[in-house]
């Protein structure tokens, strides 16, 4: 976390961390304050919503953060883009020993516990995805192949994460990031 963050921000830094290491059940009011080692009165202070409300913002902060991280990923085409988005997820995997996933991934696979989180997660997913689309689409292919391939490459990648993490290895986001800009080197047309 960062050293100068207000307490805010290392409370909902606190939040994204425990979702990509323990799911949306793992935020709880003690969990952000034994993790950010904070006064229990900082929460009623910044988060009068309580736990829910440090949920959602977490979320919200996760899901932008990887999303600029994607688009900064594909200034550069939609194969370069995937290979630096692989670049994070090794260096975030590895940085945790396999402990860290995608923490909003882990708010859709460990079930949300309300559907406005639900909601969330959808569109920020749908966001991702359009981001994908649009690099396939700038770079030469039709919207109706951009569509299935950006779902392929984002659940190919989620799933590879969630595969490092339980294998303690990075070889299947290597195996699908390789298979995936590999398929996509031969589809995008030549310029």
């Amino acid at each position: 976390m960062a050293a100068r963050a207000t307490t805010r921000q290392k409370m909902l830094l606190g939040g994204v961390e425990l979702l990509r290491e323990r799911g949306a059940a793992g935020v709880t009011i003690d969990a952000i304050l034994a993790r950010t080692a904070t006064p229990r009165g900082s929460v009623y202070h910044h988060f009068p919503g309580g736990r829910g409300q440090i949920l959602s913002e977490s979320l919200d902060l996760a899901g932008d953060a990887i999303a600029a991280i994607i688009d900064e990923s594909l200034k550069d085409g939609p194969v370069a883009g995937l290979e630096r988005f692989a670049a994070f997820w090794r260096q975030i995997l590895q940085a945790s020993d396999f402990e860290a996933g995608c923490p909003v991934i882990a708010v859709a696979v460990g079930g949300a516990p309300d559907d406005e989180l639900s909601h969330k997660v959808a569109a920020i997913v749908e966001r991702w995805q359009a981001s994908l689309r649009a690099c396939l689409v700038a770079a030469g292919l039709s919207p109706q192949r951009a569509v299935p391939l950006a779902t392929m490459a984002m659940a190919s990648i989620e799933g590879a994460v969630i595969l490092c993490r339980t294998t303690r290895t990075i070889t299947p986001l290597d195996d699908v990031i390789g298979e995936l800009t590999g398929m996509l080197a031969m589809v995008i047309p030549r310029r």
